[in-house]
């Protein structure tokens, strides 16, 4: 073996130029699987981050309680009895819930909520908007309100509110300023502005306020419970994982965000796909150039190798110098290719830096380790032929050539 492998690096080492020129195509193949490998990821990772990175992980919504109904013996139906103009659906139990989903593996951040439909009223102007209470120092818990804000704060306390940049602009109002907050229910709030955000969704900074929990209870007449419990994950991959151990330990419906996401599931995996086509034709550029280099070095040394065979070595051990010879060539140009990569990667702003208009590569999912051993494997196939070949010279032949 020892033997073998001194043969196989002389073999390299005789030809400096060639060896350096074939490990530097390999090495580029490997940084191209690299570079791919990070920018599909990069690619998967940035569109799920403005897709549902603002969004809740995993929801649970308030199950709505249908009005009774009066039926007559007949089967008619007498009457619908309603208690009130609005009826609010809520987790009465969720401050016993919340603290057994935070409990949960994998869990980020839970935040109970109170929603619900509303108008918005200053002077002569009326905007239809949809409330969300919070607690505050929660609200940025789901939506990133801090990294959103363009004036005030975030914080949230008893009378006051934070919307859209679009809507304080359709109602002309400024920091500080008041403004009549009424729920569909007829409630009817007046509330300070103290915060304006902009997350670039013009519906969302059109139409979406928010509020405190206990502001909220008061709009809605909710005096306990929430109607909503949203849930933040480390990991956004795990929700529907996460979502069955949370219905299991509380028997809520805890609804995973790839419930509704099947195009975006379906785009990714297409995306994904295309990832690996481009990533396969890498290899077989390095297999191509390895077989290629490797069966003219056989041509080349058919005396030496017939002086091997008169020699004694076997075909097998032919076989095993030029996959030996093969394998080095993988090795180094992987080891070069993936240091290569990384080096390039690495001036490019990490997974949490990513910003529209920059280009998403994520270093981090360069599949370093597996286009190392590919390409070492390819090399190790590559090299197959080319060997046989060699075995095959015959020794009284090749020494009269």
């Amino acid at each position: 073996m020892l033997y073998a492998l001194k043969i196989a690096t002389r073999y390299l080492t005789a030809s400096k130029a060639q060896t350096a020129l074939l490990v530097l195509g390999v090495a580029v193949g490997v940084f191209i699987f690299i570079f791919m490998s990070a920018l599909i990821g990069g690619l998967a990772e940035f569109i799920l981050a403005r897709t549902v990175g603002d969004l809740s992980h995993i929801t649970i919504e308030a199950e709505a309680v249908d009005p009774a109904i009066l039926i007559s013996p007949e089967g008619h139906v007498l009457a619908v009895v309603e208690k009130a103009r609005v009826r609010t659906a809520s987790l009465a139990d969720a401050e016993t819930f919340v603290p057994l989903i935070a409990g949960v593996a994998g869990v980020n951040a839970v935040s109970p909520q109170i929603t619900g439909a509303g108008f918005m009223t200053r002077g002569a102007q009326v905007s239809q908007v949809g409330v969300t209470g919070v607690e505050p120092g929660l609200e940025s818990a789901i939506l990133d309100l801090d990294g959103y804000m363009v004036q005030g704060t975030a914080r949230l306390g008893a009378g006051l509110v934070v919307l859209g940049q679009k809507l304080a602009d359709d109602l002309a109002l400024r920091l500080g300023q008041t403004v009549r907050l009424q729920s569909s229910g007829g409630v009817a709030s007046v509330l300070t502005l103290s915060g304006i955000y902009a997350t670039g969704n013009g519906r969302m900074d059109e139409s979406s306020v928010f509020v405190s929990l206990s502001t909220a209870r008061t709009l809605f007449a909710l005096p306990q419970g929430v109607t909503r419990i949203e849930i933040k994950l480390r990991d956004l991959n795990a929700a529907d994982t996460t979502a069955l151990r949370i219905r299991a330990l509380t028997g809520l419906d805890a609804v995973p965000w790839t419930d509704g996401a099947a195009q975006l599931m379906e785009a990714l995996d297409a995306q994904a796909q295309t990832g690996y086509f481009l990533k396969t034709f890498a290899l077989i550029t390095i297999v191509i150039g390895v077989a290629s280099a490797l069966l003219l070095s056989t041509y080349r040394r058919r005396p030496e190798i017939g002086i091997m065979r008169a020699m004694g070595a076997g075909r097998g051990f032919v076989i095993f110098v030029f996959v030996t010879q093969g394998a080095l060539i993988g090795l180094m140009g992987g080891l070069s290719g993936a240091a290569l990569g990384y080096s390039a990667l690495l001036p490019f702003p990490t997974r949490d830096a990513f910003r529209a208009g920059t280009l998403p590569l994520d270093i981090t999912q360069g599949s370093y380790g597996l286009a190392i051993a590919l390409t070492v494997i390819g090399a190790i196939a590559a090299s197959i032929l080319p060997a046989r070949a060699a075995a095959r010279v015959d020794p009284v032949t090749a020494i009269g050539q």
